[in-house]
């Protein structure tokens, strides 16, 4: 364990993972239950096999972020959230995932890339690992994408970094996506 002084980080842990099995298989997700060795006892853990996520804070000449509003069954919620999606296609880089879904799910490209922040969504629950990029010199892409289920009617809309940020502080916002992106961005100004 870090000492006292030393800069604050997560350490790995590499327990002795005694059994695994998948005890349901998912379309997207799998839940998987593993036994390990925690201090000489064996404890059970289930979680959410994840493939990892990619997101986009897309910034505009004027300094204002997209949002898409998009319907989300497991919150029964149309939730402001940024661009985002699966590390779901073989061999594609985190960063070609966040170009693909800023083109898919906003019609929009970018010039300029940078990572923001990662960060895991539900270490209790999940293993899902989000990367956010930002991204500056957006423009439009020459068409429409084609969007289907939920995807079809999505919404979108640029405001300030600022009405995100009050907006997740005051409760109205509760993608925790953006909500960590709008924070690190202002933490980054």
């Amino acid at each position: 364990m870090g000492a006292e002084g030393e800069l604050l980080r997560d350490e790995p842990a590499a327990l002795e993972v005694m059994s695994s099995e998948t005890v349901f298989e998912g379309a997207v997700w799998n839940v998987v239950r593993d036994t390990v060795d925690y201090n000489g006892s064996p404890m059970v853990r289930e979680y959410v096999a994840h493939t990892g996520a990619v997101a986009v804070l897309a910034v505009d000449d004027q300094d204002r972020v997209l949002v898409i509003q998009q319907y989300r069954h497991p919150i029964r919620s149309r939730d402001w959230e940024l661009p985002a999606g699966l590390l779901d296609a073989e061999g594609e880089s985190k960063l070609d995932a966040a170009k693909r879904e800023l083109m898919e799910e906003a019609d929009l490209r970018a010039t300029t890339w940078h990572e923001l922040v990662s960060f895991h969504t539900s270490p209790g629950g999940n293993d899902e690992m989000v990367t956010v990029y930002r991204a500056t010199g957006v423009s439009a892409t020459e068409g429409a994408f084609d969007r289907s289920d939920e995807e079809a009617d999505i919404v979108t809309r640029w405001v300030s970094l600022d009405e995100v940020v009050e907006g997740v502080l005051a409760g109205r916002l509760h993608n925790s996506i953006l909500s960590i992106a709008a924070l690190a961005a202002v933490a980054a100004r």
